[in-house]
């Protein structure tokens, strides 16, 4: 996967997922805020929306350079407590949650965990559908990536690009 080129110490990043069932088709979505706005999107099929929150944290942090230092804002509690509070007890606990089940989505879980030791993120929860300027364009094209089953990779966004 190419590296996006930041000349930017520190950078923020609002990611979303999105699915219309669950399962059911979704699409996730990442912004990624540093001398630009650059927009990166995906899609499956047949998913969750809880898988589609983190591939899409999962994808967006891969594009950054380790050295960079990331805020990383997501709406999903999920994410956040998963990869802050539960993920030490999922561990310690051989992958069971604490009602003594199979931790879902463990194969991501376990990608998302290596990217957390890997780079400097400072993990931040924001209130969905709220007057977030950058985490309701993630919402735009989590949405849109649902809906048309297409990946969008925007480099430089401007509001010409809706």
């Amino acid at each position: 996967m190419i590296k996006l080129n930041i000349s930017k110490e520190e950078i923020d990043i609002f990611t979303d997922g999105s699915c219309s069932g669950n399962p059911g088709p979704g699409g996730w979505s990442g912004v990624i805020i540093h001398d630009l706005i650059s927009i990166l999107t995906g899609y499956e099929t047949n998913t969750t929306n809880n898988r589609m929150e983190l591939m899409a944290t999962i994808n967006v942090i891969k594009l950054i350079d380790p050295r960079i230092n990331i805020n990383l804002y997501t709406d999903s509690n999920y994410v956040k407590n998963g990869i802050t509070v539960w993920i030490h007890n999922w561990i310690k606990n051989n992958w069971k949650n604490s009602q003594k089940k199979e931790v879902a989505n463990k194969d991501l879980w376990l990608q998302l965990y290596d990217l957390n030791n890997t780079y400097k993120i400072n993990w931040n929860w924001v209130k969905a559908h709220e007057n977030n300027t950058y985490n309701n364009l993630a919402d735009e094209y989590a949405v849109l990536s649902m809906k048309n089953q297409k990946s969008y990779n925007i480099e430089n966004y401007t509001t010409t690009n809706v």
